[in-house]
C-alpha cells in the first residue's frame, strides 16, 4: 500500500474551506487502486489551522498512473496561473510505502 500525505496550514477560520475541498465528491474515487481518502482537521491550533489528507493507494504505481493521468492534470491546468489563495499559510506533500499494519479482525 502508499501513501500520500498532505497538510495544510491555514488562517484561522479557513479550515472549513480546505475540508469541502477534499472531502467532497470528485473523480479520484473512481480511478484504478484507490483505497480511500480521509481529512483531518487539528485540534488544537493557535493562529492557524491545519487540515491533513491522507489518500490511501494499493501501489505507487496506481498513485503514479493518477498524478499523470489527463483527467489530474486537466485540474491543474484550470489552476495555473492563478495565485494560491492568500489564507494559505504553507503546504506540504509526503509519500510513504506500508510496510506493516494491524487490522481488526
Amino acid at each position: 500500500m502508499f501513501i500520500q500525505l498532505k497538510t495544510i496550514r491555514v488562517e484561522v477560520g479557513y479550515a472549513e474551506t480546505m475540508i469541502e475541498r477534499f472531502a467532497g465528491e470528485g473523480i479520484i474515487e473512481q480511478q484504478p487502486g484507490f483505497v480511500d481518502l480521509s481529512v483531518l482537521q487539528k485540534k488544537r491550533t493557535r493562529g492557524e489551522e491545519e487540515v491533513m489528507i491522507v489518500i490511501r493507494w494499493e501501489s505507487e504505481q496506481d498513485w503514479k498512473t493518477w498524478e499523470t493521468s489527463d483527467v489530474h492534470l486537466a485540474g491543474h491546468r484550470e489552476r495555473r496561473g492563478q495565485p494560491a489563495p492568500s489564507f494559505i499559510l504553507d503546504s506540504s506533500q509526503a509519500y510513504y510505502e506500508v510496510l506493516g499494519q494491524k487490522v481488526k479482525s
